[in-house]
């Protein structure tokens, strides 16, 4: 059994999707790992993780404006404001979420479906740098 960890930073534009798949394949590629399993955490806790459709935009656009009605950023409801009016609806999404995600590695490569991408979800209204923490392990 092999195991490799990595952390990757990533510069989000505010609140969006943004798909991360490409950086995370190409580490995977870079390791000697045929079989085993990814580990993907997000270190931050108004941020997320997800797997979504990486074709049709509008997934992505649909996604974004149900959380924003979900969870709205309307000051009325929370106490914690402390960064902002967008703070505690984005601690909110992101538990909503996941901040890990796992994902299978076959033949070398992340066993993700043909539509499928990884996505930081981020929360904030304004860019900021997330950082994920990958570990690889298998053979």
């Amino acid at each position: 059994m092999e195991q490799y960890s990595t952390e990757i930073t990533f510069q989000t534009s505010g609140a969006s999707l943004l798909n991360v798949t490409g950086p995370l394949a190409d580490w995977v590629d870079s390791c000697s790992i045929n079989q085993g399993l990814l580990t993907v955490f997000i270190r931050h806790t108004s941020a997320s993780l997800t797997i979504q459709e990486n074709a049709d935009p509008d997934v992505l656009y649909d996604l974004e404006e149900f959380f924003g009605k979900l969870v709205p950023q309307d000051g009325v409801h929370y106490r914690h404001n402390t960064e902002g009016k967008d703070d505690m609806p984005a601690h909110i999404k992101s538990a909503l979420t996941n901040v890990q995600l796992t994902i299978p590695v076959m033949d070398g490569k992340m066993a993700l479906g043909i539509w499928q991408g990884i996505y930081i979800f981020e929360h904030r209204a304004h860019a900021h740098k997330r950082s994920l923490a990958l570990h690889l392990m298998g053979k």
